[in-house]
């Protein structure tokens, strides 16, 4: 019995180990190599910077543009780059108050992300923050004529841009005949067409107006409203 102990003893002893490999395996991972699971989802969250468009082409604008009075914070924002990355706490360190403001630039981050623009984001040619509209008029067949609103460069006609240039826009119609309407469309003086520039505030989702204080204090406010209304026409009346 026991040369049997002994025996096995020595197995154990000269056994190949298998420590040695998973050692190594885990250290790999642990050394941030990008086939491991954690760094697999890092990169899944981190979140896609989205490129600048023509209406919009700097941090400045698009604070501009969706308006409440973000643009003053234009200069604590460094880049486009951290625009997008920022969080709502780095945003607070930068002094973006009051806290609706930074939920509503985060709101309207993540719609840009998502490429839902507001009037303009369609535009492909801007020139010094001016974009030109035309109408473009297509014969369907002898007796149906089309009109479309597109987006052309700066200076050109329809006649004079080729036809893969030419922008087809949304939110934007034609009225009568060469009439476009919406949002901050005005005329082209002396030439067929309208002009949109960008403009504070264009984007911007406007605020509910409260109606005596908001829902979760109307009934008291107009509660109180009765009893003053009630003891004037009493006095009125000659009751105290």
């Amino acid at each position: 019995m026991k040369s049997l102990r002994i025996q096995s003893a020595i197995g154990l002893l000269l056994r190949p180990s298998i420590a040695t490999p998973n050692l190594r395996f885990q250290t790999r991972w642990a050394s941030g190599d990008s086939s491991s699971p954690s760094a697999s989802k890092e990169s899944s969250t981190t979140p896609s910077i989205p490129s600048p468009i023509p209406l919009v082409p700097d941090v400045e604008t698009f604070l501009s543009v969706i308006g409440r009075d973000l643009k003053q914070h234009a200069a604590k924002i460094p880049s486009w780059e951290a625009l997008f990355t920022l969080t709502t706490d780095q945003l607070r360190e930068l002094g973006v108050e009051p806290p609706r403001s930074r939920r509503y630039l985060l709101r309207w981050r993540q719609r840009f992300m998502e490429g839902r623009y507001g009037p303009g984001g369609d535009f492909k040619h801007v020139n010094d923050g001016k974009a030109e509209l035309r109408v473009l008029e297509i014969d369907k067949d002898p007796l149906t004529r089309e009109r479309y609103v597109v987006n052309v460069p700066a200076g050109q006609t329809v006649e004079e841009t080729p036809r893969e240039e030419l922008v087809r826009v949304a939110r934007y119609q034609v009225k009568g005949a060469h009439t476009i309407r919406g949002p901050y469309a005005l005329p082209l003086k002396g030439q067929s067409g309208a002009v949109v520039a960008t403009t504070e505030g264009m984007w911007e989702d406007v605020r509910g107006h409260k109606v005596d204080g908001g829902e979760r204090r109307q009934a008291e406010v107009r509660f109180k409203r009765r009893v003053a209304e009630r003891k004037a026409l009493r006095e009125k009346q000659g009751f105290y």
